[in-house]
């Protein structure tokens, strides 16, 4: 989704992409660990991201002192409402004892979770595991350039992040003192309702006009390429769903294609189990009592229903399920292929849902 649609005709604007604040986290990460090794500053500075755009960044400031070095990077969101837009994102880098590894510190700003069912475990600095990654990278591919062994701590900050976060859903979540580091893919796609749906429409065009017999839907990367390894589906077969499971189902009902396939993790599809049919976060939320209600249904006593109204999130619920041997993902997964069938009002479609973990792994198939 790359255009904003104008109902009048108009000349179509492109919509500016951004970058995540993980991105921003790494290309300052590179920047001070270079200056640390060498005693100076890349500007701008490159990096890699996941799916192999190389983009680059301008330094604001940067500084080197007493067995540190500092570099700040401006982040930029492109279009997208996003509250880090304009942030100063701040990596300041040191050199750890040998064997230590990679070690993540949260600076001003940056949040640590301290509640369990996120990708963290309490106590750690609310870095998420895909900038992480991209951290590390950087770190062993300058090492060996180098020549120091990949031991470094990285201290990432973000001014004036604990008001921002206020603004977010971190306090609910139990991430504490800040802001996330978020990211995925490195790179942010505006937000923009009727351009994205408008995406979702000509991607089941261009499928129907293929003679496709199945697209799949899917609200993240780690959930479409499981569907899209499972069938072996072409890359046009694969519609950018996002949270807008309702502008691609009402859409299919008079442009239907034989068979569809939604893909999710267990949180996005819950709230479409619960009926939702925006999966946004600031738009729907999980309802605790809801899941307690279908954990009793899979034959859950009472006080695991009880602990289930107080957790922090649906995959903390999830992991109290598995724990139980109680199959929920197969009960959500029931529930949001149901939700789905009735937005298609009698469409000629064959619907079912994939509930797909965050290691990418399929933990619940409903045919």
């Amino acid at each position: 989704m790359d255009e904003m649609a104008r109902p009048d005709g108009a000349e179509k604007r492109a919509l500016r992409r951004g970058w995540t604040t993980g991105a921003c986290a790494t290309a300052a990460t590179k920047a001070a660990l270079t200056a640390l090794a060498t005693g100076d500053f890349p500007d701008p500075v490159s990096i890699s991201l996941p799916k192999g755009e190389t983009p680059a960044f301008a330094l604001a400031k940067e500084q080197v002192g007493e067995g540190f070095a500092r570099a700040e990077i401006v982040k930029d969101a492109g279009d997208d409402p996003d509250v880090t837009h304009g942030a100063t994102i701040v990596a300041t880098v040191r050199f750890a004892a040998k064997g230590a590894g990679v070690v993540f510190r949260a600076g001003t700003g940056v949040g640590t979770v301290t509640k369990a069912g996120l990708p963290l475990p309490p106590g750690e600095p609310a870095i998420n595991p895909v900038p992480r990654d991209m951290m590390r990278a950087v770190v062993h591919q300058l090492a060996e350039v180098h020549g120091f062994t990949p031991d470094v701590e990285i201290e990432i900050s973000v001014p004036g992040g604990a008001a921002l976060a206020e603004k977010t859903w971190n306090p609910r979540l139990g991430i504490v003192g800040g802001l996330s580091i978020l990211g995925t893919t490195g790179v942010v796609h505006p937000f923009s309702c009727s351009a994205w749906i408008h995406s979702i429409h000509r991607g089941i065009d261009v499928a129907r006009a293929a003679g496709l017999d199945r697209v799949a839907g899917a609200t993240g990367s780690t959930s479409e390429d499981a569907v899209k390894a499972h069938y072996g589906l072409p890359d046009h077969a694969l519609i950018d769903m996002g949270d807008f499971a309702g502008g691609m189902l009402k859409y299919l009902r008079n442009n239907p294609v034989p068979k569809l396939t939604i893909a999710g993790g267990f949180g996005k599809l819950t709230k479409l189990a619960q009926g939702a049919l925006d999966l946004h976060s600031g738009r729907s939320q999980v309802d605790m009592d809801w899941l307690a209600a279908r954990l009793s249904e899979c034959g859950g006593d009472d006080a695991l229903a009880a602990e289930t109204r107080t957790a922090n999130t649906a995959a903390e619920v999830l992991t109290l399920a598995n724990t139980a041997g109680l199959a929920l993902a197969d009960t959500v997964a029931a529930r949001a292929r149901e939700t789905a069938i009735d937005a298609l009002r009698g469409a000629p479609v064959a619907v079912n849902l994939m509930i797909v973990d965050r290691s990418g792994r399929i933990i619940a198939h409903v045919e």
